[in-house]
C-alpha cells in the first residue's frame, strides 16, 4: 500500500509525516517516528536522546523498517487517539507524566476566552485563588 501524509499531534506540536495504513494499523517509517516523535530506530531498539527501549521479543512493533504507531504507544504506555479516515493520531502523556503532574499542583497552563471575546490565560492568575467553572451543554 503506498504512502499517505498523516498527521500526529505529540506534546501539541503537530507534525504531518508518511505514513501507510493497513488493516487498520498506522505503520511509520524510521524517518517519519523520528520527525514526529523524536524516536530513532537503532539496532539496539527504539532511542531518544539517551533512552533506548528494546523491541526485541515484540512482535508487530518493528517490521520492514516499519513501526507500528498503536504498539509504539502501548509501548510506551501512552494512550493514543486514531482516526484512519482522516490520517490523523494525537498521542497523550503517559500515566507517569500525569501523575507527576498531578503531584506537583500546578495545572497545565491555558488560554481561553471570555464571553466578549477577550483572551484569559491561567498563568496569568499564579499566585491568586482561581476558580474555574466550566459548562457543556449536552
Amino acid at each position: 500500500m503506498p504512502e499517505v501524509a498523516f498527521e500526529i499531534i505529540d506534546e501539541g506540536r503537530p507534525s504531518q509525516v508518511a505514513a501507510r495504513i493497513e488493516g487498520g494499523r498506522v505503520l511509520l517509517p524510521a524517518r517519519s517516528l523520528e520527525t514526529a516523535l523524536g524516536w530513532e530506530l537503532k539496532p539496539k531498539g527504539l532511542c531518544r536522546g539517551d533512552v533506548c527501549v528494546p523491541v526485541a521479543g515484540r512482535p508487530g512493533l518493528v517490521s520492514d523498517g516499519q513501526v507500528d504507531l498503536a504498539s509504539f504507544a502501548e509501548l510506551l504506555g501512552r494512550p493514543l487517539a486514531l482516526d484512519l479516515e482522516e490520517h490523523a493520531a494525537a498521542l497523550g502523556a503517559s500515566a507517569r507524566e500525569r501523575g507527576e503532574a498531578l503531584a506537583g499542583g500546578i495545572a497545565p497552563d491555558f488560554t481561553l476566552p471570555d464571553l466578549s471575546g477577550r483572551e484569559w490565560t491561567l498563568s496569568g492568575f499564579r499566585g491568586k485563588k482561581v476558580l474555574l467553572v466550566a459548562y457543556a451543554s449536552w
